[in-house]
């Protein structure tokens, strides 16, 4: 039986590509390489790679790059993309729980939640995290992003607050109090 989060991505490989929050790859692959000194002997391990936006653009730049993924319909994005481009790329169905990787890289990325923090538990959490460290040379380094619980809470607030004090209600426009 598969995981919640296996069946989340299984058929997401196209559209994923189109998401808002997947727009800026270019400016996130120019801050990985400000990071490592633009050091191409580098060897990077994408964690939670999804169609692999980040492995492909930083193989484009001339690095060594392997990706992983738990999801094989997003890998296979991952792979036609790669390939359209003409850029030799592993892509590697794993779980970022379980990586067999010891001591192989110099940076491990973790971007727009690709593995940390979607497990259920924080000992899942804390696994992939290990794992990624453990994958890690002396001296790597991780660099990931992680949710904000509070946040879409906080601004769902605060734009209920906002669109009330508005005077938006079901039915109405949104506008100003002395226009409705």
């Amino acid at each position: 039986m598969k995981q919640w989060y296996e069946e989340l991505f299984e058929d997401y490989g196209m559209k994923y590509d189109k998401e808002e929050f997947a727009q800026g790859t270019i400016g996130e692959c120019d801050f990985i390489e400000k990071e490592i000194k633009y050091d191409k002997a580098t060897r990077i391990l994408d964690i939670g790679c999804g169609t692999g936006r980040h492995s492909i653009e930083l193989a484009g730049r001339g690095y060594t790059v392997v990706g992983i993924d738990l999801s094989e319909s997003l890998l296979k994005r991952a792979r036609e993309k790669a390939s359209a481009q003409k850029l030799q790329l592993v892509f590697q169905k794993q779980d970022a729980r379980n990586m067999p990787f010891k001591n192989e890289f110099d940076l491990a990325i973790m971007l727009c939640e690709g593995a940390f923090p979607l497990m259920e538990t924080d000992a899942m959490n804390y696994q992939i995290l290990f794992n990624a460290a453990k994958a890690l040379r002396e001296n790597g380094k991780i660099i990931f992003t992680t949710l904000n619980g509070l946040f879409p809470l906080f601004h769902s607030v605060k734009d209920f607050l906002a669109s009330a004090s508005l005077g938006v209600h079901k039915g109405h426009k949104e506008g100003n109090l002395e226009d409705q």
